[in-house]
This record gives C-alpha cells, sequence and structure tokens, in this order.
C-alpha cells in the first residue's frame, strides 16, 4: 500500500525513484557530428566505460517532470517581485527575440572580425550608449555580473594608484548600509575595507568619512541613491573630499534604474562604475544563469580597463583591442555574455533616452506612491521622500511578536514575492521593497491591502504566521541544517 499525505507537497518521488528499466520516453536525433578521435591525449582513466545512470522514464513522466518544475518557479512573469534593492524588472520578450536571432546567436566568438562586425558594432555601440547614461568616457562589457564588475573596478583603481607610485593606498572606505558585496569585492581586490557609518537621515555622515580619510584610503564605494532607497544629497561635497584626499569614488550601481535618464554618477563626481544590466536595462536576472556587469571609467582609468576591449578602425569597420599594455588582462571568456548584451541594446534602443527618464520617473513615483498606502501602519525606518525603494522598520510596526522573517513567509501565500527582508543591517527587522517602474496602481494597492492583512494574521493569529507558508509547493524550510548540512547530490 502507498502511503500519502495530501499535505505534504515535500515528499514528490525523484526521478530515480520512479524509474523503471526498459522505459524510453526520448528519441535522440542521428548522430551527424564526425566521431574525433582523441587519441590517448586524455588518458584511459578519463574515458567512460559505461552509460552514465539517468533514470528510464516514459514520455508523459519526463513531460510532467519538467512541466511541474516550470510551475515551482515564481518569477516577474508570475506576480507581483517587490524584492528591495534587486530591481526585479519585467524583461520584454523582444529582447529574448533579438538576442536568439541566428545572425546573433549561431555567432562563435572564435570566428574572424571580419565575420563578426556586426556583433562588435552593436558591442561599441552599446559601450557608447552605457557612457552616455553614466557619464563616463569609456566602458567595457567583459563583466559578467555586477559583483564581478565591482572586483574589477577595484582592480583598475589599484592598477592606477600603482602607476602613481602609491601602491600603499590600500584601505577602501564603505557606507554602513553598503551592499555585502562591496566589503567583499574590496577585500578579494587586496584591500582593507573602513566602515563609514550613517547619519540619523540615512545618508553617509559627512563628517565622519573626512575623519576616516588619510593617505592610506584609496577611495570610497557608494551607491547614489543609496541602499535605504535615500538620495545621498552631499555627493558633490563626499566627492571633493576624496578626491582631494587622493582617492577614487566608485559607483555601486545597484541603484541606477532610479536616475538612468535623469542624473549620471560621473557628473556626481565617480570615477569608475558598475551597471547591472539586469536592474537598470532589463536583462534576465539571477538564477545562476549568465549576467553583465559592464564597469565604466574616467579618461584616467581607460588604460586599464579589462581586454579585450571593442575599438572604431573607421565608420564601419570595428575590431577587438588585445593589446593594451598597461591593462588589468583578462576577465572573463571571450566577449563575456554576448547574448546579454544584444538584451541591453534592445532595451536602450527600444526607449530611447526619453523612454529611459520616464522609466527612472516611474520607479521613483511607484516607490512613494506603495510609501503611502503602507504608511498609516507601517512606518519606514528614516523620513522623506524616497527614490526607487523604501525601508520599513517592522519592529515598529504593530506585528505583536512576529519578526520580518514571519511577515515575509506569510506573503508567499498570497500569491507575492516577500521583499528583502533583513537589509540593510542599520534597520532593525527590515523589510526593503521596491516595486519597480513596470507595476500598475492596481498591483500596488492590492498588495498594500496584502501586507496590512499579514499585520493583523500577526495580532490575531500569530501560529498562522508562525508556520508560514502553508500554500506553496514547498513549505518552510530548517534553513539551519539546510546551510549546515546540505544535501547536494541524489543518493543512488
Amino acid at each position: 500500500m502507498i502511503d500519502i499525505d495530501p499535505s505534504n507537497r515535500n515528499m514528490e518521488p525523484t526521478l530515480f525513484q520512479i524509474s523503471r528499466e526498459g522505459r524510453t520516453g526520448y528519441a535522440l536525433p542521428e548522430q551527424d557530428t564526425p566521431r574525433y578521435d582523441l587519441g590517448e591525449s586524455l588518458g584511459p582513466d578519463l574515458y567512460r566505460d559505461s552509460s552514465p545512470p539517468l533514470p528510464s522514464l516514459s514520455e508523459p513522466q519526463i513531460a510532467r517532470h519538467f512541466t511541474r518544475l516550470s510551475q515551482l518557479n515564481f518569477c516577474i512573469d508570475t506576480g507581483f517581485y517587490p524584492l528591495g534593492s534587486c530591481t526585479m524588472k519585467y524583461n520584454p520578450k523582444i529582447n529574448d527575440q533579438m538576442a536568439a536571432d541566428p545572425d546573433f546567436s549561431n555567432l562563435h566568438p572564435l570566428q574572424d572580425e571580419e565575420d563578426t562586425q556586426g556583433a562588435l558594432e552593436l558591442m561599441h555601440s552599446l559601450q557608447k550608449y552605457l557612457c552616455e547614461y553614466a557619464g563616463m568616457d569609456e566602458f567595457s562589457l567583459c563583466s559578467l555580473a555586477g559583483a564581478q564588475g565591482e572586483f574589477v573596478g577595484l582592480l583598475l583603481i589599484r592598477a592606477y594608484l600603482e602607476s602613481l607610485g602609491q601602491s600603499d593606498r590600500n584601505v577602501i572606505l564603505v557606507p554602513d548600509s553598503a551592499h555585502g558585496t562591496n566589503p567583499a569585492s574590496a577585500t578579494l581586490a587586496g584591500f582593507k575595507t573602513v566602515e563609514i557609518p550613517s547619519n540619523k537621515e540615512g545618508r553617509v555622515d559627512v563628517e565622519q568619512l573626512k575623519a576616516a580619510l588619510n593617505d592610506q584610503v584609496a577611495g570610497l564605494m557608494m551607491t547614489n541613491p543609496n541602499t535605504i532607497g535615500l538620495f545621498e544629497k552631499d555627493i558633490l561635497e563626499i566627492a571633493e573630499a576624496v578626491h582631494g584626499a587622493g582617492g577614487q569614488l566608485y559607483y555601486d550601481g545597484a541603484n541606477l534604474n532610479a536616475i538612468a535618464g535623469v542624473a549620471r554618477p560621473g557628473d556626481m563626481g565617480f570615477d569608475v562604475v558598475h551597471i547591472n544590466l539586469h536592474k537598470t536595462f532589463s536583462t534576465p536576472h539571477g538564477g545562476g544563469g549568465p549576467g553583465g556587469g559592464p564597469v565604466g571609467v574616467k579618461s584616467h582609468l581607460i588604460p586599464f580597463l579589462p581586454k579585450p576591449h571593442v575599438g572604431k578602425k573607421s565608420d564601419d569597420e570595428f575590431y577587438l583591442n588585445l593589446s593594451s599594455k598597461n591593462s588589468i588582462g583578462s576577465v572573463s571568456g571571450f566577449w563575456g555574455n554576448f547574448g546579454i548584451l544584444v538584451r541591453a541594446y534592445v532595451y536602450l534602443r527600444h526607449h530611447g533616452l526619453p523612454g529611459i527618464r520616464n522609466n527612472s520617473e516611474m520607479a521613483v513615483l511607484n516607490a512613494n506612491f506603495l510609501k503611502a498606502l503602507l504608511a498609516d501602519e507601517f512606518p519606514t525606518a528614516f523620513q522623506g521622500t524616497c527614490m526607487h525603494e523604501f525601508v520599513l522598520n517592522l519592529k515598529k510596526a504593530d506585528t505583536g511578536d512576529q519578526r520580518a522573517m514571519g511577515v515575509a513567509k506569510r506573503l508567499l501565500d498570497y500569491g507575492v514575492h516577500a521583499p528583502t527582508v533583513y537589509f540593510p543591517l542599520v534597520v532593525p527587522e527590515a523589510a526593503m521593497i521596491e516595486p519597480t517602474e513596470s507595476e500598475t496602481p492596481e498591483t500596488l494597492r492590492k498588495f498594500a491591502a496584502i501586507m496590512k492583512q499579514v499585520r493583523r494574521e500577526c495580532i490575531e493569529k500569530p501560529n498562522l504566521i508562525e508556520g508560514a507558508p502553508w500554500e506553496t509547493p514547498v513549505r518552510k524550510l530548517d534553513e539551519v541544517t539546510a546551510a549546515r548540512s546540505p544535501v547536494l547530490v541524489e543518493s543512488l
């Protein structure tokens, strides 16, 4: 007898458990690629002596498996995704259509330059577009993600300072509200980090920053607007102070979607910037797949950019510069993630400057509208008009003994993704909410109503919150055990 518990959907059998010898639900095409004889170059111990232990399944089982996997995913195409600081923008499908065009998707990075002029022209144009939006003099498209862009930007700063004979500058200043990748990237690039506290307004404490400046400081990493969702109004004074002390300014582009087409980091005094293409220019976000984190620089850092770099010989001829003698070297294979670059290029061409500016303004408007809808029951951590996101202090909200984690898990039962919780660390029981420009007023009103319903449940039905989520494909997990004793491989 099969014991079935309908309340527990975590116990779906694995493919190996339902496998039965003799079932074949697939048909492979005939092999039309000539066999390449490696001879003894690999060594006999690297050759298979048997087929891989794949499960034997019928075609319906295979179809149901992959269909079920697709239904387990929550994404921007299935529901509201207010994940603060992550900017979960809607990805227009025209972007994917263009990236899948055979003239792009069938290119090989080892083809000769004369055969790839269209791709090189696209990348060169994208470099110039990004310069315009960021206020930089040149861009590199090599970095495969925002975090790698941070690392590359810091390597550029280090290479520049070494060229000046200032290799003893080994300190990077980081605000206490910064993304966790900032100090991590600085450490990886060989720097020490010093934290700069926020003031009572939630912005960088300028006096504390000035006190930390000395001849050991290589630079300051920050984003504007900051992670609290507030514009750093003292940015020009900050830039003057850092430059006056001989340091460089690094712009974390995570929040660029709030100001793209409106203000430029280069005009604020930043020397180097990375752009998260998924957060500002609508390429796919996360999931372990390909990404893009282009890095832009002011003129004094151009000689150190990664290679290859796309240059222009004439009006209709482009090339890959592989010979820059001061370059920090290669940071990715070939050209970077070309399909991602195509998507960002299509988005930029489709919207143009008026459209990009409008998107930024709508992102700010949506955030302030949603903040106002929640204001009577959910106080924000800091007062004033926010930019693209805002942070709630759930410790101040009347949610009984329930914490931010309980609220976040219960929201999943209502078909929306939870906001970011417990970040930034300077706000107790933080909930960071970012609606992006993509959402309608109806969606925002519905989300506000759900938040207020969950708050009432926290007071009236705390056990309901404690056990949430109840309606998701996978119920509440033991996250501590999962982190300390992960099971990563199916036992056969």
